[in-house]
């Protein structure tokens, strides 16, 4: 993995997640969700979250983080729901029911994630850990193992 090029690649969709047009935002956001891991694209990401110009902007970016399944995304959706007004949150709380929604699997794992989350050294994260398992926690997933 060329760690050059990732952070190169964040920093140029970190711009384009800076642009007056909203669709440059959301595809800005739903490609930088994966590269989450990149410690340079947390705060983009987080940015584009609340976006405060177009919910459409926060729900792709969630969904492009919660869809990655693993830790790296649900922290930035948690840190963002610690902060998230009540329309934000509502978007992301869709985005939440989306993706875990249909294997059992997933949204145990993301169960599992956001307990583990929970008692994280920030204090943001904690609370975000909190309303992100109690959204998972209202899930009933359609498919499960035989």
């Amino acid at each position: 993995m060329d760690s050059d090029l990732r952070r190169a690649v964040v920093i140029a969709l970190g711009e384009l997640g800076r642009s007056d047009d909203w669709r440059d935002r959301a595809d800005a956001g739903d490609s930088l969700a994966r590269f989450a891991e990149v410690p340079e694209a947390l705060e983009p990401l987080l940015g584009l979250v609340l976006d405060p110009g177009d919910t459409f902007v926060t729900r792709q970016t969630a969904e492009g983080l919660l869809r990655r399944k693993d830790r790296a995304g649900l922290t930035i959706v948690a840190s963002a729901l610690a902060v998230a007004d009540d329309n934000h949150a509502d978007y992301i709380h869709t985005a939440i029911v989306d993706v875990f929604s249909i294997f059992s699997d997933d949204l145990d794992e993301a169960l599992r994630l956001s307990e583990e989350m929970a008692g994280d050294t920030d204090d943001r994260v904690v609370q975000g850990a909190r309303r992100l398992h109690e959204s998972l926690a209202e899930i009933d997933p359609v498919l499960r193992p035989s």
